[in-house]
């Protein structure tokens, strides 16, 4: 009997009492900085004129120019299911934009869909084009921003939208 409870005493402090080896908990492991997306298109544009849609990418105040993609998808109060991606491009200091119409007055809303360094961030702005008839406003109520891990739950669906050019 005493040479069982020996045992059962001396097993934990073999197999545990040795290793200096720290073990890497939550409380341990580096978690990435955020990736920081602003976006830089003014709220108050003006119909048929070209404009730069743009959105500033950042990780801890450092530009990101190596996003590995920034769209920018457009669309009119609404018509959210009518809406544009447009595929921004480095300019400078993790500046990525896009030129763009809008062909009337109106309210439109953008998302700046960007992946980088591992994590999906997608702020959202409202825009007004022109002088619009604010009565007529359908009020866009998806979340202002969606951020999410590098796992893209709804990639199907997007891939699904695109061959039919929505």
């Amino acid at each position: 009997m005493k040479k069982w409870l020996y045992s059962l005493v001396a097993v934990p402090f073999v197999l545990f009492g040795c290793g200096d080896e720290e073990v890497e908990t939550l409380d341990t492991a580096e978690v990435p900085a955020f990736v920081d997306v602003q976006i830089q298109t003014a709220e108050q544009l003006n119909a048929g004129e070209a404009v730069q849609l743009a959105a500033r990418v950042t990780q801890e105040e450092e530009a990101v120019n190596d996003a590995q993609e920034v769209k920018f998808e457009v669309w009119e109060s609404g018509f959210r299911d009518d809406g544009e991606m447009l595929d921004g491009q480095l300019t400078e200091d993790g500046i990525y934009m896009a030129d763009y119409t809008f062909g009337h007055d109106g309210v439109y809303y953008m998302f700046a869909h960007t992946t980088a360094r591992g994590m999906h961030v997608m702020p959202k702005q409202k825009l007004i084009v022109g002088n619009p008839d604010m009565s007529k406003v359908v009020e866009d109520t998806s979340s202002n921003s969606m951020e999410h891990g590098s796992s893209h739950e709804g990639d199907e669906e997007d891939e699904e939208k695109d061959e039919h050019g929505h």
